[in-house]
């Protein structure tokens, strides 16, 4: 059984959905590994290294008329004329947008695994790659806060007089606030953080950071471990709450974002105006709209003496490290439908296993997936 991997094609795309390590894992499994040549290159992966792993390279058509196809973003359509009919396909498939891309899929014979569906359960963890994509984009997106920011992160004392730590806060405590709090008590900065959920306080004050306590009239727990929208009341409530706290500190990473809906605006123009000159807003929330209503998508702007960093594809900029996560996620997936039977490799798409019958978004020519 074969599984493909073509180069990303995406703008600025740098990941690859495989690595060495996971190559090895899979072809001990018995599965063969197709890779365009030099698809791996902007990861910092070579030809030669996925050969030494026992990965086979190969022309862009023979990776993607794979049985199985591996893939950061879902594909284009003149990509999805490439692959066979009977496929499977493995990838970030942006299940929300509206548009025909999964019905172009049951048009072709091919089905879909929306990673983005998996169920956010324990069994699931190792298999969660936004999960592990959010990971890392807490952490660079703290790094690039530091870098943009004029002055020291943490407190330093020299000879020549000294200099307070950046007051820094992390609004919304999912994967990638947590790891931002973490990122920013490392380089040394005072940090705060806010969620509308009220259980994450435990885990924010487990990583060094104070809590925001604000009073918004309700909560915001949702489903899966994820936040849900507030009412307008709600929402309005906690603008005029953060605006007037947001305003003290440095450096801002906002990663406040709901599925399926526009990121909810957390840092208003109001709070921009009060900030310090040369303080940086981080706003992770950008390719949906932003939790700051002046942040540009893919751009570092400065409005109102503030840098506003709206990057939308933190985890590309350590494309290495966030490949081989990616990489294993789907390994550890295929792990549980991959068979053995008499030495023959199949695979088993058991509907009755929660995590596939979540994810499994196009199957044997019908959409499953029906949105929310």
């Amino acid at each position: 059984m074969k599984i493909g991997i073509a180069q990303e094609t995406r703008t600025g795309e740098t990941r690859l959905a495989i690595a060495p390590d996971t190559i090895k894992k899979l072809v001990k499994t018995g599965f063969e590994i197709l890779i365009q040549s030099k698809a791996g290159e902007k990861a910092g992966y070579s030809d030669k290294d996925f050969e030494e792993a026992g990965g086979k390279i190969v022309s862009a058509d023979q990776a993607w008329s794979s049985d199985l196809v591996f893939r950061i973003h879902r594909p284009e359509n003149d990509q999805i004329k490439m692959m066979k009919k009977g496929s499977l396909l493995f990838c970030m498939a942006e299940p929300y947008k509206q548009d025909d891309f999964m019905s172009l899929l049951v048009g072709a014979g091919i089905d879909l695994m929306a990673m983005e569906l998996l169920p956010r359960t324990s069994r699931a963890q190792s298999m969660d790659v936004l999960s592990s994509q959010a990971n890392i984009a807490g952490y660079r997106a703290v790094v690039e806060g530091a870098a943009q920011y004029k002055r020291f992160f943490p407190m330093m004392m020299t000879s020549a007089g000294s200099a307070k730590a950046a007051k820094v806060a992390v609004l919304g405590a999912g994967v990638a606030g947590l790891q931002a709090i973490a990122t920013a008590r490392r380089l040394g900065g005072s940090v705060e953080a806010y969620d509308v959920r009220p259980e994450v306080k435990e885990q924010i004050l487990s990583c060094g950071a104070k809590f925001m306590e604000l009073d918004v009239g309700e909560q915001g727990s949702g489903s899966g471990g994820y936040a849900k929208e507030l009412s307008e009341e709600g929402k309005r409530k906690q603008q005029a709450a953060l605006t007037e706290r947001l305003k003290k500190f440095d450096v801002i990473i906002s990663t406040a974002n709901i599925p399926g809906r526009k990121a909810p605006v957390l840092i208003t123009e109001d709070a921009v105006k009060g900030m310090r000159t040369g303080s940086v807003i981080v706003d992770l929330a950008a390719a949906n709209g932003g939790n700051c209503p002046l942040t540009e998508a893919d751009k570092i702007v400065i409005k109102h003496g503030v840098t506003l960093v709206g990057l939308t594809n933190y985890p590309a900029l350590v494309p290495a490290d966030a490949s081989a996560f990616y990489a294993r996620n789907l390994a550890n997936l295929l792990a549980i439908m991959a068979e053995k039977k008499d030495g023959k490799l199949s695979l088993n798409v058991n509907l009755e296993d929660d995590i596939i019958t979540a994810t499994l978004a196009v199957y044997q020519g019908q959409v499953r997936f029906k949105g929310r």
